[in-house]
């Protein structure tokens, strides 16, 4: 749901003359922000960790999910002549994963 969030909010900002890694960006930060939430109340309720403490662990981890994610956008990019969507489609796999074990196992506990 997050993703697809992400994903409009891209094809969106570039319509409004974003820069695509610019716009990959900031969609990336606002729809883990919405997920931060979603997974806190759904997936992992009754985590022992603090709303606050719980959202800085969140928001580490998604820097590590940006970086990975802002990198390969732009080697798609640059180097391939995949669609904008497409390669930020790609991207998600990878970035998505990280971010999610991350979370799960130092975050959330869960794993």
């Amino acid at each position: 749901m997050t993703f697809l969030f992400d994903l409009v909010l891209l094809w969106g900002l570039v319509r409004l003359g974003w820069g695509k890694l610019e716009a990959a960006a900031f969609g990336f930060v606002v729809a883990n922000t919405i997920h931060y939430a979603l997974g806190r109340t759904w997936i992992f309720a009754g985590t022992e960790r603090g709303l606050t403490s719980g959202y800085a662990y969140f928001l580490i981890n998604a820097a590590l999910g940006l970086a990975i994610t802002v990198t390969l956008y732009a080697a798609f990019l640059d180097y391939t002549p995949i669609n904008y969507i497409v390669a930020r489609v790609l991207v998600s796999v990878f970035a998505g994963l990280a971010v999610f074990l991350l979370n799960a196992i130092l975050n959330f506990r869960r794993l």
